[in-house]
This record gives structure tokens, C-alpha cells and sequence, in this order.
């Protein structure tokens, strides 16, 4: 019997073809993942589940989940899926880590620059016809020194783009080693001597419990006075009091963010802060990238339910399809 997988979240028409393709019957029904019961009632009938970032897959749906092999998220963060039980149950939970990359990147960059010439205020203030030139007085970021905090995926383009800007950069990474520092064009550095230096500083790691509000008060002590802060990796690594005080005293001359602590943000302590650029977690939304992140998916599940290779798992070691007959049931 051919293998069953639920899509429970939109995902591009060419990843649907790609299960069908490949013999895997794929249900495409992107609105179940906002309806917890429906989603409950029906996942016992499938080996898949592809998620975006909408569908919850929690205790209770992993405890309805019988015959589920797999969760395959087409994007990075998996904060909607509780790992632990998953894995209790034998569920490898993959995702793709490299499809948006680039994009994200290049949204922080973006951020940079907005906040750096205050461009969404600018663009308000003209298009209610104000014309105030006087009023958006910029800086300039060639020469400047931008830190990177994380230099993985995400981080070490980041790099890359800002050396073509002329910035120097320096990047806090405990995972970061000198080789690949050095082939990056990157200073390595611990997090005090970062956030002294840094006239710039871009978050590019995931949330744990040893990076949760890394950007604190005490951070931002260490801060030069004017610098600039840009989050496009996940809410809950700066503290958002802590950010807008630092905007309201004119400790930091600005701040950008594409992830908040809850979301979606409707009502933020940041929003309205002088300075404070804004988007609705769009580091990973275009169209390139959520194409590349939905074929990831479906080809990395067809993989697994249709020879036991496994990639890209956070559960799992990796098993290349050569491999995996002959690992199967130890992995089991």
C-alpha cells in the first residue's frame, strides 16, 4: 500500500505533484492545520505530515497520530512541534533548513538599511505630503562595523553581503570555527567585545534557553551608545522593554524587527518607539524561497517513506537510502 501523507498547511502545487510523482498519496487540505479537532480526527489515517508554520502538531495530535512516520516542516523553525513526544512515539521530525536562507538574509539586510535611513517613517511623512527633508538624517554603513550574533546558515550570507557593503565583520559563535571564519572574511569574537564594537548588530540564532533575551539590559549596557539592532531570526532573543527603552532614551539610535514575542503581533511595546522598523516575520517570504522549502519537504518525505533515508532530521542522525536497509532496525 502506498504510503498516505497529510498537507496540512499551503504548500506550492509543484511539492503536491512531487509526492503524487514519486507514488506517495498526498491529501492536500491547507486549512485543517488551523483546526485543531479535524486535524486530531483524521491524522491517524496517514504515514506524512507537511506543515508549514500554521498547523500546531502537539501532544494531543501526536498522541491521535497512530500511524504517522514523519513530520516534514517546509521552512526552518519548528517551534510549533513538540520534538520530545514526537520522537517518544519514534516521529522524525524534519525541516529544511537551507531553502530560505538567502531570503532571510537578504531581509536583514533590508531591515539594515531601512533603519539606517529611516525609511518607512520618510515614506509616510512624504506621502502625506510633508516633504521633511531635514527631519531623516541617516547613516551611512560603509566602514561601519556589523556583529553578527550567530554566523550559521543565515548569518555567514549576512556576512558575506556586508563585506560587499564595505562593512568589517566580526561575529559571535561558539559553533563558528577560525577556518571557516576566515574563509568567511569574518572576525571571531566573544559576545562582550561584539557588543562593544559593533555599530550594527543582526541576530541570526535560534531560540534556546541559552540564547532567550541574549539582548537584555545588561547587553545593551555593553552597547555603544547610537548603535542600531536588527532581529530577523525569532522573537524572544532581545527583550522587548528592555529594546524600547533603549529606543525611548536614544541609547540605541534604532531597531528593526521581523519577530516578536507573540505572534501575531496586534499590540507590541515596541510599536510606536522612535526609530523602530516593523515587519510581520517575512524573513522567509518570497516566492523563491517558499518554493525551495516545499519541494525540500516533499522530496526529503518521499525519501524517508519510500526507503527509510532520512535528512535533515532534529531527531535523527542522517541515513542515506544505501544505508538504510541495512540500519533500519536498529533504527526502529
Amino acid at each position: 500500500m502506498a504510503p498516505k501523507v497529510l498537507i496540512s498547511d499551503k504548500l506550492s502545487p509543484a511539492a503536491v505533484q512531487i509526492f503524487k510523482d514519486r507514488g506517495v498519496e498526498a491529501d492536500f487540505l491547507p486549512d485543517v492545520g488551523k483546526d485543531k479537532e479535524k486535524l486530531r480526527e483524521i491524522i491517524g489515517q496517514y504515514d506524512g505530515l507537511a506543515i508549514r508554520s500554521a498547523t500546531k502538531v502537539t501532544e494531543k495530535i501526536i498522541a491521535a497520530a497512530d500511524n504517522l512516520k514523519v513530520v516534514g516542516r517546509a521552512g526552518i523553525g519548528v517551534d510549533n512541534v513538540d520534538i520530545p513526544k514526537a520522537t517518544a512515539r519514534g516521529i522524525i521530525v524534519m525541516n529544511t533548513p537551507f531553502g530560505n536562507a538567502i531570503t532571510t538574509a537578504e531581509h536583514a539586510i533590508s531591515m539594515m538599511m531601512a533603519v539606517a535611513r529611516q525609511i518607512p517613517a520618510a515614506d509616510a511623512s512624504t506621502q502625506a505630503g510633508k516633504w521633511e527633508k531635514s527631519r531623516f538624517m541617516g547613516r551611512e554603513i560603509t566602514g561601519k562595523t556589523l556583529g553578527l550574533i550567530g554566523c550559521g546558515n543565515i548569518g555567514s550570507i549576512v556576512a558575506e553581503r556586508g563585506i560587499g557593503l564595505k562593512m568589517k565583520v566580526i561575529a559571535f559563535d561558539p559553533f563558528l570555527t577560525p577556518e571557516r571564519a576566515l574563509a568567511l572574511g569574518v572576525e571571531k569574537v566573544e559576545l562582550e567585545g561584539l557588543l562593544s564594537r559593533s555599530d550594527f548588530i543582526t541576530l541570526h540564532t535560534p531560540l534556546t534557553d541559552k540564547t532567550r533575551n541574549i539582548i537584555d539590559v545588561a547587553a545593551i549596557a555593553q552597547m555603544r551608545d547610537g548603535a542600531y539592532l536588527i532581529n530577523c531570526a525569532r522573537g524572544g532573543l532581545a527583550d522587548e522593554q528592555a529594546i524600547r527603552d533603549a529606543l525611548d532614551s536614544g541609547k540605541l539610535a534604532g531597531a528593526a524587527f521581523d519577530v516578536f514575542v507573540d505572534e501575531p503581533a496586534k499590540e507590541n511595546v515596541l510599536f510606536g518607539a522612535p526609530n523602530f522598523v516593523s515587519t510581520p516575520h517575512l524573513g522567509a517570504s518570497t516566492e523563491e524561497a517558499q518554493e525551495n522549502v516545499a519541494l525540500q519537504v516533499a522530496e526529503q518525505m518521499c525519501d524517508y517513506l519510500l526507503s527509510g533515508a532520512v535528512r535533515n532530521a532534529l531527531n535523527m542522525p542522517s541515513i542515506t537510502a544505501e544505508e538504510a536497509p541495512k540500519l533500519a532496525p536498529f533504527v526502529r
